[in-house]
């Protein structure tokens, strides 16, 4: 295959493990801006990003998170909202979900496109983890965290995994 996209999105893999090195701002942002690329209901772009460095909030979101302890080890981490005050009144808050898991997608592939690793940790809809970022990250009411993302330069052999299964491919109709 000789394709850049295709070759990047099989390539994508999920990174846990990070070394120590600093995330440039602009590549951070630059991540950020591949995510606000990502198609959108009636483009109502309904999202936002909060980019996190600190270390103290890294590691409490770390400890408060069943599933993303890595951001203790990680050096950056990208948190997508959702942002109720951006959803359409015609589709009542249902595709703002749709449209955030899109620009993370994008967001993934942008780690991998520049060298850097990173991982989907779910926040949403679960209670007891959207609370303790929505309170640590001092959201609005209006934002509801989809994930959080952390990122950082790979520490490790991550492969991609093949996911392909014929099985899963149906050709004109079920059979």
């Amino acid at each position: 295959m000789n394709e850049p996209a295709l070759n990047l999105i099989l390539s994508r893999k999920s990174v846990r493990q990070f070394s120590d090195l600093p995330i440039n701002k602009n590549k951070l942002e630059l991540l950020v801006k591949a995510g606000m690329a990502a198609p959108s209901a009636r483009n109502l772009q309904p999202w936002a990003f909060v980019i996190v460095t600190e270390r103290e909030t890294m590691d409490f979101l770390g400890d408060a998170l069943p599933y993303a302890k890595m951001l203790k080890q990680a050096n950056a981490a990208i948190v997508v909202c959702g942002d109720l005050n951006k959803v359409s009144p015609i589709s009542k808050k249902d595709y703002w979900v749709q449209d955030c898991s899109a620009a993370t997608q994008n967001i993934l592939l942008a780690a991998e496109a520049t060298g850097l690793g990173a991982v989907w940790t779910a926040a949403f809809p679960y209670e007891e983890r959207m609370k303790p970022i929505c309170e640590c990250l001092n959201l609005p009411d209006s934002f509801l965290p989809l994930n959080i993302i952390p990122i950082g330069y790979p520490e490790g052999n991550d492969k991609p995994k093949d996911k392909w299964n014929p099985k899963n491919l149906f050709w004109e109709k079920f059979n």
